[in-house]
């Protein structure tokens, strides 16, 4: 018998976050996928879950997934020329393609095997998780595969939830942006009632002169490593300072 795959989100970093169902089922399969970031990195979502459950007899089998701008980055760039540029972008896609490739086939021979697998991933599966890079690899290969996606606490109702904000009320209207893509910040905030940029470290100073711009830094939020034990939230958004700044980090415009 075929073993079954389950996706499971883990939270934003509260191990209470965790979900019952999340909790039964990582009690009950033999062999947990972890998604990290950097090949000699460590886990955050395998650090979540270690600290509500009892790992000992668990295979732990690692993924690295190294982070990419877009879904369609290694289809062409714009303002990259020469023969040197697309030489390095087809060197790190198939480097990239060659990592994922390498997690399916491990998931995939404990499945073959009657094995059950969990793949874990923060947050929730469904809002930029790193288990859809495979997921149309996996079924491409074995498509009456059962796999079963649990949802989890994802990191924006949880950075809300600790801000004490209403991410919507009646006809509100919610836009949510991975901050590094800005270009579209103002007509964004013009559109929508509620906005909530993820991951803002790297753009926070442009950040706040769109928001200075628009008049709205007394509407700004900034929430670091919501759920964690070293969160920081910031009602005033001006007091942020560059050692505040982290990888887990958003601004909730609301409006």
């Amino acid at each position: 018998m075929i073993g079954k795959l389950y996706c499971l989100g883990v939270g934003p970093g509260d191990p209470e976050l965790l979900t019952l169902k999340a909790v039964r089922i990582l009690e009950c399969v033999p062999c947990i996928c972890v998604p990290k970031g950097k090949e000699e990195g460590s886990s955050l979502a395998l650090s979540i879950v270690r600290k509500a459950l009892n790992l000992d007899n668990k295979e732990i089998i690692e993924a690295y997934f190294p982070m990419r701008k877009t879904k369609a980055e290694f289809r062409g760039q714009k303002g990259q020329k020469g023969q040197k540029a697309e030489a390095e972008i087809l060197h790190s896609k198939f480097r990239i393609l060659n990592f994922w490739d390498e997690t399916v086939e491990n998931i995939l021979s404990r499945l073959n095997n009657g094995m059950d697998v969990a793949f874990i991933t923060i947050g929730d599966p469904a809002i930029y998780s790193t288990f859809f890079y495979l997921y149309d690899r996996l079924l491409e290969l074995a498509p009456d595969l059962n796999i079963e996606i649990i949802p989890g606490v994802s990191s924006i109702t949880a950075a809300a939830s600790r801000a004490k904000m209403a991410l919507a009320l009646a006809d509100e209207r919610i836009a949510i942006l991975p901050a590094n893509y800005i270009n579209s910040l103002e007509e964004t905030l013009e559109l929508f009632d509620t906005v909530v940029l993820m991951k803002v470290h790297n753009v926070f100073d442009s950040i706040l002169k769109i928001l200075d711009s628009k008049q709205l830094l007394d509407r700004a939020v900034y929430i670091s490593r919501a759920g964690m034990n070293d969160e920081r939230i910031f009602k005033n958004i001006r007091d942020v300072q560059k050692k505040d700044l982290n990888y887990f980090s958003m601004v909730v415009i609301k409006k």
